[in-house]
């Protein structure tokens, strides 16, 4: 246990968010995503179970790693299925948690997604059973003070 770190960083997501260089990408898959087959096709395989909501695992994510601010689209979640304007439940909610970090969730169609999914660097598979609760986030950098 660590002081000031948010308790579902847990030693493997620290290890794989801390090895993320600039540009890489972490993906934060819902409980019906298919995390491990999609995983088996990035280069470095990595899947990582964290039981918690999506936003919640973004919530622990964000206190530790700096979202890319060079692109607007450093931040993808999935599109709803026959509705791309819709914005599900779990989305709205993470919302605000991107926004302080000065990003904005850009729709990507499902199959889209998972495309990108597999250039990722690792996907966190959440407990979130709430749909489309997916999200490919870019690493930034942590400018000098």
């Amino acid at each position: 246990m660590l002081k000031g770190l948010d308790p579902l960083l847990n030693p493997e997501l620290l290890q794989v968010l801390a090895a993320m260089g600039h540009g890489d990408e972490i993906v934060v898959a819902d409980a019906n995503f298919p995390a491990a087959s999609v995983a088996s096709r990035t280069a470095h395989g990595r899947t990582l179970r964290c039981d918690a909501p999506a936003p919640r695992v973004v919530e622990a994510i964000l206190s530790v790693l700096p979202v890319d601010d060079f692109t607007d689209d450093a931040v993808r979640s999935m599109a709803v299925v026959g509705d791309a304007a819709a914005v599900p439940e779990v989305v709205a909610e993470a919302e605000g948690l991107f926004a302080r970090e000065g990003a904005t969730i850009v729709p990507v169609e499902r199959f889209a997604f998972y495309e990108a999914a597999k250039r990722a660097y690792a996907v966190v598979q959440t407990g979130e059973r709430r749909f489309y609760g997916n999200f490919i986030i870019r690493k930034g950098v942590v400018r000098p003070d």
